[in-house]
């Protein structure tokens, strides 16, 4: 009997989503944190508050 490969590689693909998302998620709070940080493009012009 063949290995069911569509399950396999619905849940490889799921974890992988889901560890890229935690990592960027860590990324984004840790360069929140950090007061040396430089501001984006976007955020540059806009008036702090």
């Amino acid at each position: 009997m063949e290995a069911p490969i569509i399950p396999i590689l619905f849940m490889l693909t799921a974890f992988a989503v889901i560890v890229w998302a935690w990592m960027s998620k860590r990324a984004t709070e840790q360069r929140m944190d950090d007061p040396d940080a430089p501001k984006s493009t976007l955020a540059k012009d806009a008036p702090d508050h």
